[in-house]
């Protein structure tokens, strides 16, 4: 048994999140972390909303509300979209509690002592009609390496290098157009150049990462460049320095602050488990003789935050960058055995854009459709290695012709018919080779399935899943039990649909990860009882430190089914069943092609 740390990208607490938000971090993160579960690992899955920075604060200010007022409300609706989504947080936080800012701050002087963070005075970006400083994602302009003429003012999306927003040809305010002043201003820096060697041999050493962000990690090394970790701003993390810490107009930048909550939700969950030192067993890089992993679920944009700069942090408190030191309180920490980036996933062939209406928000889509049914279309057909178009047509098609014809039918049938004419799980005898065939191949499924989901090829994963669904329904209409009617056929009719609904049992385990809703459904539906497929609650918490309370996500996910063939027991009553999944009407595609027209 392994140690996981699923470590989910934190969704920006500025607005509801739409699908392609979670296609990117929160339902491929679900799918491996539930499946590690179900394989025996003992898997800590974190993340929470991030709260801090001037685009929170811009948005607070034309709303007329406090930042975090603002940062509150939409913490909320995150919380309850990614509940209703049934993604298994065992701890689902934010970045404004006073045990995230405790973390941050023992980092950063941490760092500081090392000597890792440097102090500079630079150029600063201002609104020349506010007075407030500029978010370098909030400036937009040319860039001087590739020309791409809307890059952002800290990194370009085209060429994948770190910019200053100063260094943009024609920059220009996206709040309001302007043109920005740059002024002197004094701050702290990253000492990225100190780690370079350091992270270029652990990147030599990364094994089956995909390969796009393996190359996309290795030539950021070439250029790096001291990284700004605070910024002149009032909503954020005090700077824990003396004649610092006090100040209103100095914050510690978002980036910076982001990545660590890791580690901040870690510590809160094992604080609030009862055991506060239990997070070190997945942290930890002094225990001996422990296998802990750590796998970094993100969207492509987010790359080099998990694959340059969170490494870059994590050395320069353990002491192994170029300048040495000493590791601070919490002791060496492991870097990420792999970042599982995936690409963007865009809609009806635009780039999603809430300004633009080009959006489905997750809670719009969850009150309409079932959530298995958009968990479904991510894996098999989501943004995995390469972008991909969400088109509702494409979605109905998935939903009809492969859950409700192809899972929701071979459930159905075999049940019903069952249930019809046996009123239990008939006895299997005389299997022929036909029926020892298929049952092979379901347990099968068990290694193969299982290596892909351990490989984050989750779009072969559920591939092989659905042929043993496919196999089994070829065996049905093979076999035809319902053809089987006289007293000397019964024996033979219940073997075929015992067979058939041990494979539908195995079938359901197989993908339980990807459509754990349903599998509630259809393990209760073969006679089972408790809980199949845990899901997450949410729990109103005080904060740990005397800070407001919110609402987490957490839950119990020690129950559940494992990652094996169980034979079902014959006798046990069955019903008639009651479809898994619902059938959408062509005209779907038109309502929400029109509702997306406005």
């Amino acid at each position: 048994m392994s140690h996981v740390l699923a470590a989910v990208a934190w969704p920006y607490a500025n607005g509801p999140r739409h699908i392609g938000h979670v296609s990117g971090f929160g339902v491929p993160s679900d799918v491996f972390s539930r499946y590690m579960r179900m394989a025996g690992h003992d898997v800590l899955m974190v993340s929470g909303t991030d709260e801090h920075g001037t685009p929170i604060q811009v948005q607070a200010d034309a709303e007329g509300v406090t930042a975090r007022e603002l940062a509150d409300r939409y913490n909320r609706v995150i919380v309850e979209d990614l509940h209703g989504l049934g993604l298994s947080y065992d701890l689902f936080t934010r970045t404004t509690t006073r045990n995230h800012y405790a973390v941050v701050q023992e980092l950063f002087t941490a760092l500081e002592r090392n000597g890792y963070i440097v102090k500079r005075t630079t150029l600063g970006a201002r609104s020349p009609s506010t007075g407030r400083t500029l978010p370098d994602r909030y400036i937009e302009g040319t860039c001087p390496i590739c020309g791409y003429d809307s890059a952002r003012g800290d990194q370009c999306d085209n060429c994948g290098n770190q910019l200053d927003p100063e260094q943009l040809i024609n920059p220009r305010s996206k709040i309001n157009g302007e043109t920005p002043e740059f002024v002197e201003t004094e701050h702290f820096f990253l000492d990225l150049p100190a780690f370079a060697e350091a992270i270029g041999n652990w990147l030599d050493q990364r094994e089956n990462w995909r390969p796009n962000v393996l190359k996309f990690s290795r030539n950021l090394l070439d250029d790096l460049q001291p990284r700004a970790i605070t910024r002149d701003l009032e909503w954020g993390v005090p700077i824990p320095l003396d004649g610092w810490r006090d100040r209103n107009d100095k914050r510690i930048y978002v980036w910076f602050d982001a990545v660590i909550g890791y580690l901040s939700a870690s510590i809160e969950w094992a604080r609030r488990s009862g055991d506060p030192e239990a997070w070190r067993e997945w942290w930890s890089a002094d225990a001996q003789g422990k296998d802990a992993r750590g796998y970094y679920f993100m969207g492509k944009d987010n790359i080099v935050f998990h694959s340059v700069i969170w490494p870059a942090l994590l050395l320069g408190y353990s002491g192994e960058g170029d300048k040495g030191g000493e590791p601070g309180e919490l002791g060496r920490l492991n870097l990420p055995t792999e970042v599982v980036s995936s690409e963007f996933l865009t809609m009806e062939g635009k780039k999603f854009s809430s300004s633009r209406r080009v959006v489905i928000y997750v809670r719009d889509f969850l009150e309409r459709y079932d959530a298995d049914a958009l968990r479904y279309f991510i894996a098999v057909a989501g943004p995995e290695s390469n972008d991909t178009d969400f088109t509702w047509a494409e979605f109905v098609r998935r939903n009809n012709d492969e859950l409700v014809a192809g899972w929701g039918n071979l459930v159905n049938r075999s049940i019903s018919m069952a249930a019809k004419n046996f009123g239990a799980i008939p006895e299997a005898v005389d299997l022929t080779p036909e029926d020892e065939a298929l049952l092979a191949v379901a347990k099968a499924g068990f290694a193969t399935v299982g290596e892909l989901i351990g490989k984050h090829r989750q779009k072969a994963a559920i591939g092989e899943a659905m042929k043993v669904v496919a196999e089994a329904n070829k065996y049905l209409s093979e076999q035809a039990p319902w053809k089987l009617k006289s007293e000397e056929e019964k024996p033979r009719q219940g073997t075929v649909l015992a067979v058939a609904l041990q494979v539908v049992s195995d079938a359901n385990t197989l993908l339980t990860p990807f459509l754990p809703h349903s599998a509630q459904k259809v393990f209760e539906l073969l006679g089972g009882e408790g809980v199949h497929a845990p899901m997450p609650r949410i729990e109103e918490v005080e904060d740990l430190d005397g800070g407001p309370g919110y609402p987490v996500l957490t839950g119990d996910y020690a129950v559940g089914a494992r990652w094996e063939s169980v034979p079902l027991v014959t006798g046990t009553p069955l019903a008639a069943p009651k479809p898994v999944f619902r059938k959408l009407e062509p005209a779907v595609i038109e309502e929400e092609l029109a509702r997306l027209a406005g």
